[in-house]
């Protein structure tokens, strides 16, 4: 009676490797720790992942134990390509292991992107340079002994002032340009006062804007029709599309009057001086 000997399964080739595993999968759990042949898959991973692991400072069996885990998956039974598969999956698994080495987190932490967008930590003496001597953050002195604290108080209350001087001054001439543009002196000093008031809780004009863009209620007790208010707003606090961000339109008469501008320059400003001219309400809101 004569035997024949099955020839040896090649799992370095993609269709070798798929029998492989299906036949794995097929013999139940327990045949990836009996199966030799699988023990001799492993050792082939643990070589053929090595110059990847050391790139990233892993050992190779840590390389073939991410390439294990990918084995053993549905996707790399089915894949026309199991080695390409099971490489993709484990450079992903080594750049998140070096990953979370460095941010001293886990790795599961380190796949996501918005926790592995940051630096690694490091110490203050690790630098050549100490931290000291270029961050900011450092860059506070102590109050010179033989100064006079009153001289301090003197400039903050200075700078207070100043810039509640240059404030006003701005609000003033903001609604001194849209009296200029035919709308009721009135209407016009409430609607530029409300507009900075809303500005400043809101912080940032493009918030501000869409703020007041909704906000029926301060239109209904200025008397003021939809379309001139939209105008107005647009006009004072710049149009709200980014493609207009760096033009005067996008700046609006509160950033220009704020940068320098004068109220001359605005006035040569035609596009601005005839659409809130023609925005101007005439009788109870109504043009």
């Amino acid at each position: 009676m004569m035997t024949t000997l099955s020839e040896p399964e090649d799992f370095t080739t993609s269709e070798g490797l798929r029998a492989l595993l299906v036949r794995l999968h097929e013999a139940g759990p327990a045949a990836w720790r009996l199966d030799p042949v699988a023990a001799d898959l492993m050792e082939h991973a643990a070589a053929k992942y090595t110059p990847l692991a050391r790139k990233h400072g892993l050992d190779p069996w840590e390389a073939a134990s991410a390439a294990f885990d990918v084995m053993r998956t549905r996707s790399a039974r089915t894949a026309k390509d199991p080695w390409g598969v099971i490489t993709h999956a484990v450079r992903i698994t080594c750049i998140a292991e070096e990953r979370a080495q460095g941010l001293l987190c886990s790795v599961h932490q380190a796949r996501r992107p918005h926790v592995s967008a940051f630096h690694d930590p490091e110490r203050i003496s690790d630098r050549e340079n100490p931290l000291t001597d270029y961050h900011e953050a450092f860059h506070i002195t102590d109050p010179d002994p033989t100064e006079d604290p009153a001289d301090h108080d003197e400039d903050d209350q200075r700078r207070e002032y100043d810039t509640f001087t240059t404030a006003t001054r701005l609000v003033e001439d903001a609604i001194a340009f849209v009296t200029m543009m035919k709308w009721p002196p009135a209407l016009a000093r409430a609607a530029v006062e409300h507009v900075c008031q809303e500005l400043a809780r809101a912080g940032t004009r493009r918030t501000a804007y869409e703020a007041l863009r909704r906000d029926k209620h301060a239109q209904a007790l200025l008397d003021i029709e939809a379309d001139s208010w939209s105008i107005l707003l647009k006009a004072l606090l710049g149009h709200p599309h980014p493609a207009y961000a760096a033009t005067s339109t996008g700046r609006g008469i509160l950033h220009r009057l704020l940068i320098g501008e004068t109220l001359r320059a605005l006035l040569r400003d035609e596009d601005l001086v005839l659409t809130l001219s023609l925005a101007a309400p005439r009788r109870g809101g109504y043009r």
